[in-house]
C-alpha cells in the first residue's frame, strides 16, 4: 500500500502524507474519539479530488472530508484517507446580493463569510460554538444550527445547493427540482440517475411512507437533524436538504 500512496502522492498537485506524525495528528477530531486513518491528503484542486476518489475506488477505501475539524461526535475520523480541504478550497466564489444568495468553497469559515456579506446587508445565521473557526463544509455536513435556531433555523434551511462528486468520480449539483425533473433524473443512464432512482423507490414504498409519518418527531420540535423533511414543499424535492447532516 505504500508504494501505491507514494505514486498516488507523486500524481497530486496537493500534498498526501502517510507517515506516522501526521497520521495521529489526524487521529482525532474535537470528539473523544481516536483512529488512526490510512493517510492524510490536502488536495489543492478539484483534479486532486477526482484522483483521489478514483484511488479510493480502486482500492477499497475511504475518502474522510475534513474541513476545521470541531465534530463533537467523530464524525471526521476513521481509518481511510482524511480529505483535508481548509488549506485550499476556501474562496468565496459568487455573491448575488439581488437573490441573497453566495456560494463558497467548503472551506470558507462561517464569521469570515458574514465579514464579506456585511457591507452588504447580508448575514448567513446558522451558528456554532465554534463560529470563528468552523468552515461552511462541516457546516453543511453537520446541519449545523446553534443557540439562536429556533430564529436562524439550521443550515439544511438555508443550503440552496450542493455541488460535488459521486464515489465514481462523476460531478453532480443536487438542487430544488420539481417533480417533472425529479423523474427526469430518474432516467439518467448514470450513478446519479441511480441515486435518484433508489429514492424514489425507497420513498415510494407505502410500508415506508406509513414508517416515516409514525416515527418522525413532532413538527413542532423545530430543532431536529433526521435528515428527512416531511414538511418539506409537496410539491418539489430537496435532495440538497436531505444531504445536510449526513455528508461528513
Amino acid at each position: 500500500m505504500k508504494e501505491k500512496l507514494q505514486l498516488l502522492k507523486e500524481s497530486l498537485s496537493g500534498d498526501l502524507f502517510y507517515d506516522e506524525k501526521m497520521r495521529l495528528l489526524y487521529a482525532t477530531d474535537a470528539s473523544a474519539y481516536r483512529e488512526i486513518p490510512l493517510a492524510v491528503a490536502i488536495p489543492k484542486n478539484e483534479t486532486d479530488i477526482e484522483l483521489l476518489i478514483s484511488f479510493a475506488r480502486e482500492n477499497n477505501t475511504s475518502l474522510i472530508p475534513r474541513t476545521a475539524g470541531t465534530s463533537l461526535a467523530g464524525q471526521v475520523v476513521g481509518n481511510g484517507i482524511v480529505v483535508d480541504v481548509s488549506k485550499h478550497f476556501t474562496r468565496i466564489l459568487e455573491l448575488n446580493t439581488d437573490e441573497q444568495w453566495v456560494k463558497v468553497q467548503p472551506g470558507v469559515i462561517r464569521d469570515e463569510l458574514n465579514m464579506f456579506l456585511r457591507p452588504h446587508g447580508l448575514y448567513f445565521g446558522p451558528e456554532t460554538s465554534t463560529a470563528n473557526r468552523a468552515m461552511i463544509g462541516g457546516m453543511v455536513g453537520n446541519n449545523s444550527c446553534g443557540s439562536n435556531s429556533l430564529i436562524y433555523k439550521s443550515t439544511r434551511e438555508h443550503t440552496l445547493e450542493v455541488e460535488g462528486y459521486l464515489s465514481d468520480g462523476s460531478k453532480v449539483r443536487f438542487s430544488e427540482l420539481s417533480l417533472d425533473d425529479f423523474e427526469e433524473k430518474c432516467t439518467l443512464p448514470s450513478l446519479e440517475g441511480q441515486v435518484y432512482r433508489q429514492i424514489r423507490t425507497l420513498l415510494g414504498d407505502p410500508h415506508n411512507q406509513e414508517e416515516i409519518r409514525k416515527q418522525y418527531p413532532k413538527r413542532s420540535i423545530e430543532r431536529r437533524n433526521t435528515n428527512l423533511r416531511t414538511d418539506s414543499e409537496r410539491y418539489s424535492f430537496h435532495l440538497q436538504r436531505m444531504l445536510s447532516g449526513i455528508l461528513l
